[in-house]
């Protein structure tokens, strides 16, 4: 049986997210009210939700010597789409609160990893492992 992950969020608007996941990630409209919007983020489903409370972001994740924000959400694709979605991101100026980057070289879980911001500040992770299997 196929599974799909589901993620509600908030958000400050719907046309800033809109322009920041289907735009630039390239992810497919889903339904759409005047407060919330779905969006088929690589497969799965997100919910952005119009909030005027969105939290601050902490940086108290730390995985070898990285800071990381949490909380965070995002994605594990392939190479091909890490770097294709890295080059769009870029092409966008989208700033990285993560430059791209290898962790665990040499290691099990060797990964690259990004990480950015949406326009709500909501912080997103991209990863590709070198190794699938080597997920968890």
């Amino acid at each position: 049986m196929e599974s799909k992950f589901h993620l509600a969020f908030k958000v400050k608007d719907i046309e800033s997210t809109k322009d920041f996941y289907q735009k630039i990630l390239g992810c497919k409209l889903g339904r759409e009210t005047e407060h919330w919007i779905d969006f088929d983020f690589f497969g799965h489903q997100l919910s952005a939700h119009v909030s005027n409370n969105i939290p601050r972001l902490d940086y108290i994740g730390l995985v070898e010597d990285l800071k990381v924000p949490i909380p965070h959400f995002g994605c594990i694709l392939n190479s091909e789409n890490f770097n294709n979605l890295k080059q769009k991101l870029q092409s966008n100026k989208v700033d990285f609160i993560v430059k791209p980057q290898r962790r665990y070289k040499g290691k099990k879980g060797e990964q690259q990893t990004m990480f950015v911001l949406d326009f709500s500040d909501n912080a997103i992770e991209f990863k590709s492992f070198t190794d699938i299997k080597e997920v968890f």
